[in-house]
């Protein structure tokens, strides 16, 4: 009972999974309203944004690199969704506009990394900058407004009770699972992380994997945008500044190695959720506004510490164990040889 109890806390999303429940039960201890139905629903319903951007994020994470401009690219592409919203254009224009910003925007970022050699954090930093002055140019500096109503209606829309977005959330959690996992190709991203050299020894596709990566993160950062402009009906011209940090904090917190080569993006998708959850909690527990930045940040810090000594913890329990049960082999052989 103990070994198996053993093996299903090992398990990283997990872990994280009975981490976000306790803190849920801590701070519903303190006011039960944090735990009822509607509250979680609301939870994770604020929370979808910043999941699809960390699915993207976990994709250029797992090739040990990183995309700091991932918030720009939300943010022009939500500018983009609306002003073509607003100027009446057909929906199915609008969904292939926005994610052609985003692809493009991920491939040059890709190109940068992978051929020119570019370090990621310098071309995705370069990039923030160029994309957000972009989004202010192509904005003129002012707000989007005058949202269609139908556009908006879209993100009341439920199934099962749970809203549209959400739904949106879990498709491609789930799409992006099964590509890294049960595709040959998907497991590239952890060989490339892990070791490049190595890798490129063994002739896999790395700059095509980096770039890909890149181009799968812009696509989620496009995909956020358009969930922005439903979920929030405006679009101001500081929309996405700062998301950057949050979803690379998310992908973290749900296990992602900013190493490369370890994580999933179920893990990065929980992650998400619970740095919402942190965020919200604040309000709850009646917190004054001006240390929920502090607090948050302490927290975040405090269960991304005590995770990781968890995960340390349960590895060295496991090769003691490895090593119990070699010297119990050994044992036996020893006893077998006795006449």
């Amino acid at each position: 009972m103990k070994s198996f109890l053993y093996k299903i806390i090992k398990v990283r999303e997990l872990s994280i999974l009975i981490l976000m429940v306790a803190y849920f039960l801590f701070v519903g201890s303190i006011n039960s309203q944090f735990t009822n139905s509607n509250t979680i629903v609301l939870l994770v319903n604020g929370s979808i944004i910043l999941l699809v951007m960390a699915i993207g994020q976990s994709f250029v994470l797992l090739t040990a690199n990183i995309d700091v401009s991932i918030g720009s690219i939300m943010g022009l592409s939500a500018a983009v969704c609306g002003t073509l919203l607003a100027s009446g254009a057909n929906l199915g224009v609008v969904v292939f506009s926005v994610i052609c910003v985003g692809a493009v925007i991920g491939f040059v970022n890709g190109i940068g990394v992978s051929y020119l050699k570019i370090p990621a954090i310098i071309m995705t930093l370069g990039m923030l900058g160029v994309v957000r002055g972009l989004m202010l140019l192509y904005t003129k500096g002012m707000w989007i407004e005058n949202i269609p109503n139908y556009y908006k209606k879209i993100a009341r829309i439920e199934i099962l009770s749970i809203p549209f977005p959400v739904w949106i959330g879990v498709f491609l959690v789930l799409i992006a699972y099964l590509f890294l996992t049960k595709t040959k190709f998907g497991r590239y991203f952890y060989a490339v992380g892990d070791n490049t050299d190595g890798a490129q020894l063994l002739g896999l596709p790395v700059n095509t994997v980096k770039v890909l990566a890149f181009i799968l993160s812009g696509l989620s950062a496009a995909i956020a945008g358009l969930i922005f402009v439903m979920n929030i009906g405006f679009v101001s011209n500081q929309t996405g500044s700062g998301m950057e940090l949050q979803v690379i904090a998310a992908a973290v917190l749900g296990g992602v190695a900013l190493t490369g080569g370890m994580g999933s993006v179920i893990g990065a998708g929980l992650g998400a959720i619970f740095f919402t959850v942190i965020n919200s909690s604040l309000v709850f527990m009646k917190i004054p506004a001006y240390w929920n930045s502090a607090i948050s940040g302490l927290l975040l810090i405090l269960i991304v510490v005590g995770d990781s000594r968890f995960q340390k913890y349960l590895k060295e329990r496991s090769r003691q164990n490895q090593k119990n049960s070699l010297g119990e082999n050994d044992r036996e052989k020893q006893s077998k040889a006795i006449p």
